[in-house]
């Protein structure tokens, strides 16, 4: 299961995928910065075991750091040998319906079930569960397991990638955010993550991931963070999740939104709470999926049917 047993394939993959992360652009995902924040929230919350398992199964181009790798899979989605990963960064949900249900709305384009963003979350969950078995290495690939959960971990948190059928999760309502265009879901991919890393931390990703940690640690949110984990059962987890997000997308990120308007400061100022919040609750989730699947007690973890 360590680095060196992983696939050549994929060795070239995740170097790739460091040279490139600072310039690659991100198509329908939390932003590099999101991504980044997700995992580096989490990796910094994880137990000695967690951390040793994380390090271990990580490729050396990442140098032990998992966010080094967070944004792999929006990197791979439409290589060939990745292209059936492409409808699992997301839900379709029916159009104002507010809701998600798992049996409707978790499926591909051609009807394969669990094709989406939740039901990947299980599935990579489920193999990660076989991290201490012998045969794990040569059943299933530990290393992409581990960086295909964290990527969408942080996708199942974006209110957007929970959207509506009928503009793609907010992809087809174009608009211009300030002064540039740009579209309702790409305003909750990155725009309001950048313009606030921009205007208020002087550009500097370290200060604005210390402001949200701050938040669940002493801060706003760190009444309730107790709470972020609850979960008793990891393969339905990601239900819960999803449906958070479909229905903060329909109260916040679709709400009072028209094809063709500019969105700006009193959008901005209203839904960037919303924003950093999901941000974090990803990391903290992640950090609580990784405990228990690589902790010192992970025979407690429900096994996969």
């Amino acid at each position: 299961m360590a680095s060196d047993k992983c696939s050549s394939f994929l060795l070239a993959a995740a170097a790739a995928a460091v040279l490139v992360l600072a310039s690659a652009p991100v198509a329908h995902s939390w932003s590099k910065e999101g991504h980044m924040l997700t995992c580096r929230i989490a990796q910094d919350l994880l137990e000695p075991a967690a951390a040793h398992a994380v390090r271990n199964l990580l490729t050396e181009e990442a140098d032990g750091d998992l966010s080094a790798l967070c944004v792999w899979p929006d990197q791979v989605r439409h290589w060939y040998k990745y292209r059936w990963t492409s409808p699992l960064h997301f839900i379709d949900t029916p159009d104002k319906a507010c809701s998600f249900v798992y049996s409707r709305d978790c499926h591909g384009a051609d009807g394969a079930e669990d094709m989406c963003v939740a039901g990947a979350i299980a599935n990579f969950t489920s193999q990660l569960m076989h991290y201490n078995h012998g045969s794990a290495d040569r059943k299933y690939n530990m290393t992409e397991a581990l960086l295909f959960l964290s990527h969408f971990m942080g996708d199942v948190h974006q209110p957007m990638h929970v959207g509506f059928t009928s503009d793609q999760g907010g992809n087809t309502i174009n608009l211009r955010w300030f002064r540039h265009k740009s579209n309702l879901h790409h305003v909750w991919d990155r725009e309001m993550i950048l313009t606030a890393i921009a205007e208020f931390y002087g550009k500097d990703m370290d200060a604005f991931q210390k402001d949200l940690v701050h938040n669940f640690t002493t801060g706003t949110w760190s009444d309730d963070v107790s709470s972020w984990g609850d979960c008793e059962d990891l393969l339905s987890c990601s239900t819960k999740y999803a449906t958070e997000s479909i229905n903060l997308a329909c109260k916040w990120a679709y709400n009072d939104v028209r094809e063709g308007e500019t969105l700006s400061d009193d959008y901005f100022g209203s839904r960037l709470p919303i924003v950093t919040r999901r941000i974090a609750q990803g990391g903290v989730r992640l950090a609580m999926f990784l405990n228990r699947l690589f902790g010192e007690h992970n025979r407690d973890v429900a096994s996969p049917a």
